[in-house]
């Protein structure tokens, strides 16, 4: 088999990582590309050594020279609240003019382009659960708008792309997806209570915890984007656990069974547009790709508990040496 190169925007990220190992699985050449605003070197560590991974700093929202590739993935982005609303601007400039650049150089290059587009384009959806046909009902003027209306320009400048340039592009749009990996910081549901319930804090849950989500592992998802990526599929596809669809508070009172019942749940004020349902609609996915998740919810939370707990150990042990050097124990 003759060994293809894929070039890996946010390749230290959470997906991108998981990506890019099941590619160098595959038997791909990889090249990663992360700025490592949000990515982490950490999640690199399992392939970083791999004869058939590169890696390249590179921010994306500003013009730079890429190597040439068969496959063209995006998933350059933040893509948690805490860390999009952090630097909105960078976050926007990413999924626009990054967007551009990279189906610019796919063009180019003669490369399939992937983009991982996001449920976030539905915004507060008033349509259950979401099918790629609904328009969405998003705040362009609010606080998660960098990111929802940057997401949707970038499936507008993939369009663009694919209809005046012959742009050979796949698009999905992804659902809540955990997993090991996910920064411990995101704020995200499932890691914010993961660290809170190992932590032994109380477990935080905005509003009264009637929103819901939809929860698919990390492992499902991936196998999605290789589906859809190997597919003739054009326009968005929808990739998400509809069967996993409970409330917030369900899940906080499962993680704190989950991580010893040592927390209390306590509740603050709820996000100005946060989504009230959130659920996809898969039929597009499974009908064409023949692709639907497997992974339970039990297990999947439990393989993201232990690495969540694993990697607190960690970093307790690792703030425990720098006290012992500041104070000149041995």
């Amino acid at each position: 088999m003759t060994e293809r190169t894929a070039l890996v925007a946010g390749a230290a990220g959470f997906l991108g990582s998981h990506l890019t190992e099941n590619l160098l699985r595959d038997g791909w050449t990889v090249i990663g590309i992360d700025n490592l605003s949000t990515g982490r070197t950490e999640n690199l560590k399992t392939f970083r050594k791999h004869p058939s991974f590169r890696f390249l700093r590179r921010d994306l929202s500003r013009r730079v020279k890429l190597p040439p590739a068969e496959a063209v993935f995006h998933l350059a982005s933040p893509a948690s609240p805490p860390h999009y609303q952090r630097d909105p601007i960078a976050c926007l400039a990413v999924n626009a003019f990054g967007t551009a650049q990279l189906a610019e150089h796919a063009h180019r290059s003669g490369a399939r382009f992937f983009l991982a587009s996001t449920s976030e384009v539905y915004g507060d959806p008033e349509v259950h659960p979401q099918p790629e046909s609904y328009f969405g009902h998003v705040n362009p003027y609010g606080p998660r708008s960098c990111y929802d209306e940057g997401k949707r320009f970038a499936e507008a400048m993939t369009l663009a792309w694919e209809q005046s340039k012959g742009l050979d592009a796949r698009i999905a749009r992804i659902f809540n997806t955990y997993g090991p990996r996910m920064a411990l910081d995101d704020g995200r549901v499932v890691t914010q209570f993961l660290v809170e319930g190992w932590r032994g804090e109380p477990i935080t849950v905005h509003g009264e915890g009637k929103q819901t989500r939809s929860f698919c592992y990390v492992s499902d998802l991936i196998e999605g984007f290789r589906k859809l990526f190997d597919s003739s599929v054009k326009g968005p596809v929808n990739l998400g656990n509809p069967e996993t669809e409970m409330s917030v508070g369900e899940l906080a009172e499962r993680v704190r069974a989950l991580t010893g019942g040592r927390s209390t749940i306590v509740h603050t004020e709820r996000g100005r547009d946060d989504p009230e349902r959130r659920r996809p609609d898969i039929s597009r996915a499974k009908e064409l790709l023949g692709w639907a998740p497997k992974v339970p919810l039990t297990e999947g939370l439990e393989k993201t508990s232990l690495d969540v707990q694993e990697r607190l150990r960690r970093a307790s042990r690792a703030a425990a040496r720098v006290r012992r050097v500041k104070e000149g124990s041995p």
